[in-house]
């Protein structure tokens, strides 16, 4: 793939490379430079509605596509696009440059992919002019590069929540010691933050044992916890991947999943509740409720959080979601769960 040239002349239609400027590979790893399509069919804006027709069913046929037209000036800076739509519904006398969108999403060559691919998503563009940093055409991100771009995008975020390596390599055809490989590095990295639970668990040995039903609902209590930290990352690593939240919005979004940890906590610990004071009595009860509440509100703001900081520091937000969070939730609700029966129980 090779980047555009803009015409010259009004004569000049194809792209061709330019020996002055980088070739795709000169753009960082991952940008939208290097899923650019060189094959665009240019315009520019001193032309008529009708020259530019004219120019389409010239030279069309060796674009990669036409439903989307970038319109340059003198001076091949990119002015806006215009739609084949508009181009064929309008009067043929017509200033080509009436017509021209200005205000079009556009992205830069060293953007990366993956937001370029997720603007077009949002601005429901079939394709999307990339610009250098003088603002002139480099080519166009078409539709069905954008969907690949963020195809490999979620299939690696998938495999990141569940705590492996992306595997690029099709399933069936990988072996048993191939995917073993992708998944052992993570799952030594959990195993050693998970001692934190052994940790958290010898510490408070005294409590356990002066009131040994406790260790009934420790299984309940830190699997609750996990997994409403997991929902809570998982939907803020999509909300970051789509553009619903941004780094800025943390405190709201802390808010936000403490509320509904909370709320969720409140409903699970009726039922917790119920079954404490059916299998221990009471007074463990109080506890297992009171604790469910806490650990669910802390598991959902640890989950909600995490990614956002991880994308502030620049670390895919992916790596410090589910897993992550299931074994940090899993430490820390324990000592929510012991504190709560030392101030319930007054041992």
């Amino acid at each position: 793939m090779t980047y555009t040239q803009l015409p010259e002349d009004r004569h000049a239609l194809h792209a061709r490379p330019l020996p002055d400027r980088p070739t795709p590979l000169g753009f960082p790893r991952g940008s939208v430079g290097r899923r650019t399509t060189s094959e665009v069919l240019v315009l520019e804006e001193h032309l008529t509605i009708h020259q530019a027709l004219e120019r389409v069913r010239r030279e069309g046929a060796d674009a990669e596509t036409v439903y989307t037209l970038p319109v340059v000036d003198r001076g091949r800076r990119l002015t806006g696009v215009v739609s084949l739509r508009e181009l064929v519904l309008s009067p043929p006398d017509d200033d080509l440059a009436d017509h021209v969108v200005s205000g079009a999403a556009r992205a830069h060559a060293a953007d990366s992919a993956e937001d370029a691919a997720r603007l077009m998503r949002e601005s429901d563009a079939l394709a999307l002019p990339v610009v250098d940093d003088e603002e002139r055409l480099v080519g166009l991100l078409t539709i069905d590069d954008a969907v690949d771009v963020i195809e490999d995008a979620d299939t690696e975020d998938v495999a990141r929540q569940s705590g492996a390596a992306p595997w690029a390599g099709h399933y069936m055809a990988a072996t048993v010691w191939q995917l073993a490989r992708y998944r052992v590095v993570w799952l030594l990295l959990l195993l050693l933050a998970a001692t934190l639970t052994v940790t958290v668990t010898e510490a408070f040995e005294s409590t356990l044992e002066k009131v040994t039903q406790l260790a009934t609902f420790i299984p309940l209590l830190i699997g609750t916890g996990g997994n409403a930290g997991a929902q809570a990352a998982t939907a803020a690593v999509r909300a970051l991947a789509v553009g619903e939240v941004r780094v800025c919005d943390l405190p709201a979004v802390v808010w936000r999943e403490c509320r509904v940890g909370v709320v969720l906590g409140a409903i699970l610990a009726g039922l917790g509740l119920v079954l404490g004071t059916l299998f221990v009595g009471a007074h463990i009860a109080v506890v297992v409720g009171v604790a469910l509440v806490v650990i669910c509100g802390w598991a959902a703001t640890v989950g909600g959080t995490m990614p956002l900081l991880a994308k502030r520091l620049h670390i895919d937000p992916a790596v410090v979601s589910a897993p992550m969070v299931t074994t940090l939730v899993d430490a820390t609700g324990l000592v929510i769960y012991f504190l709560t029966a030392r101030a319930v129980l007054g041992i």
